[in-house]
């Protein structure tokens, strides 16, 4: 007992001489760090406001903005006067919704000798692949001009498939090519509100259309995931949009004009989001975009939490990887203004792909509890309170109805941002898990399935398999310096630190979304 008394005491010592030329010094730059990235969130998200009121205030529409006009009939030339359209599907062990996809494709509504169906299938399963080919023959005998084209290799993933389709000799006939991941469901008329915008304006390259969700009430987890994807598409998307600046493709309900495809050096597999890679390539090459936030195409949300996490981890590690491998072409690029020079680095990818994460992981997860352990530091309220509220009540405008959620949205937003803060630093530094492409699990109508088997059958889940010790580790310490403060603080920050660890805690305990047997 002595003995252990004696280590105490010498590490207590220890750290008392190191605290005040170290540790204090240490974590008040962090402090300061944190606070500046916070403004710079602030700033965007503020501007990015404005610019969205002023937009629904004086309603400045695509058709205000671009030229559209109906395409008509035309006697002499008949079907000819139509663009050839070419439809790419790609697949990979899409068991549960490749018929969705593969049905809502060959339903768009447009002349049926213009419009080419290709379902690119990179799946691995032999049972699945019959199944695919099948569906697509079953829609050929009906007429529909549908092609199913595999290859021996998954090389580049959905870049590669992408890219390997588009060398087949019938989409030389093609001037424009429209994209769906496999639970994508684009309605009818698709084609008939994108392609008048591509025909008419010969300097448009990208019609990008909304996401619709067809499951976000199914548990907490999606109603969270819709609040923050509905920011992207009512605010970010808009804005870009309405500002002639840059706004990313979202790699699916999209439709490009296949020459500005080619001419931006088509598909790369450089990084993991190849759609954001390609539309900046087109953006330096003068291609302005269109965003249509009233044409919206079904999809569905992730709501196992393992599938959450696998789309998070490559949707942040990409764009951070691709910084790093274009920031020094967009520097120096002379085909654009400054501005939208500025705009792409800077507010895109510095702001909204790299600080956004990260301030919201190292702040308010480690710094700012931190400080409840080193009094001497102290955070201005400003910084610690009424930049996060403004910041999270703007996010608010893209989904008024879950207003009442918002404190689990924010709780559930600081877990996430451990996984985009890691899956970042590993992007920018090119770490060992740059390049993972694990395809998002969709599973359509399994869980309605799952549900009525577990009334004949007790489905046993391994526990082990739903541990995330990451999760964990922060929860611990969340909750060891909420314990702190409530003894010993004088800030009441344990009245957030203890919810977040709760939160952390739910999801390190894998008890967050839904949970699906194998099937």
């Amino acid at each position: 007992m002595g003995y252990r008394d004696d280590i105490t005491m010498q590490m207590s010592m220890v750290l008392d001489q190191i605290r005040a030329p170290l540790i204090v010094p240490a974590l008040r730059l962090g402090v300061y760090i944190c606070l500046t990235m916070s403004v710079m969130l602030f700033v965007e998200r503020v501007y990015m406001g404005i610019v969205i009121s002023l937009v629904k205030l004086f309603g400045r529409k695509p058709d205000k903005r671009f030229k559209y006009e109906p395409i008509k009939d035309d006697i002499e030339l008949g079907n000819s006067a139509y663009p050839m359209v070419l439809i790419q599907i790609p697949m990979f062990n899409e068991r549960e919704v490749y018929q969705l996809s593969i049905g809502a494709a060959c339903g768009l509504s447009w002349p049926s000798d213009r419009i080419v169906i290709q379902v690119l299938d990179d799946s691995t399963d032999p049972t699945i692949k019959d199944l695919v080919e099948m569906e697509c023959s079953r829609w050929a005998s009906k007429g529909v001009n549908i092609k199913y084209e595999i290859r021996d290799n998954r090389n580049g993933y959905k870049a590669g498939a992408l890219k390997e389709g588009m060398k087949k000799s019938y989409v030389k006939s093609c001037d424009y090519v429209a994209i769906f991941d496999a639970d994508f469901q684009p309605e009818a008329d698709f084609l008939w509100r994108t392609v008048p915008y591509l025909l008419h304006n010969p300097k448009l390259a990208l019609v990008q259309a909304r996401w619709k969700f067809v499951n976000s009430d199914e548990c907490l987890m999606t109603r969270m995931q819709e609040m923050s994807l509905d920011y992207h598409f009512t605010v970010e998307q808009e804005v870009g949009s309405s500002t002639y600046a840059f706004f990313g493709f979202n790699g699916t309900a999209g439709i490009w004009r296949i020459s500005a495809l080619n001419e931006a050096g088509g598909w790369k597999d450089r990084t993991t989001v190849e759609d954001m890679d390609l539309a900046v390539r087109a953006s330096l090459k003068g291609w302005k975009f269109l965003y249509l936030g009233s044409l919206k195409v079904k999809n569905e949300l992730p709501s196992t939490f393992k599938a959450y996490r696998y789309q998070q981890h490559r949707w942040s590690c990409g764009p951070a990887n691709l910084f790093r491998k274009m920031a020094f072409e967009i520097m120096t690029n002379k085909n654009v203004t400054l501005w939208k020079k500025v705009h792409v680095i800077y507010s895109f990818f510095v702001v909204r792909k790299l600080v956004a994460h990260i301030v919201t992981f190292i702040f308010y997860c480690v710094i700012l509890p931190a400080t409840v352990l080193v009094p001497e530091v102290t955070v201005p309220k400003w910084g610690a309170v009424y930049i996060p509220s403004v910041i999270t009540l703007l996010n608010a405008v893209g989904t008024p109805r879950s207003l009442h959620l918002m404190v689990f949205w924010i709780l559930f937003e600081n877990v996430m941002s451990l996984h985009r803060t890691k899956a970042t630093f590993i992007g920018l530094l090119e770490g060992g898990r740059v390049n993972e492409w694990i395809v998002t699990e969709k599973l359509g109508d399994v869980k309605a399935k799952s549900a009525t088997k577990t009334s004949k059958k007790v489905i046993r889940f391994r526990f082990g398999d739903r541990i995330h010790v990451l999760e964990l580790g922060v929860g611990m310490y969340l909750l060891f310096v909420g314990c702190y403060d409530a003894f010993f603080g004088k800030n009441h920050y344990y009245l957030y630190l203890f919810a977040q660890a709760i939160a952390f805690f739910i999801a390190g305990f894998g008890q967050i979304g839904t949970i699906v047997p194998n099937h």
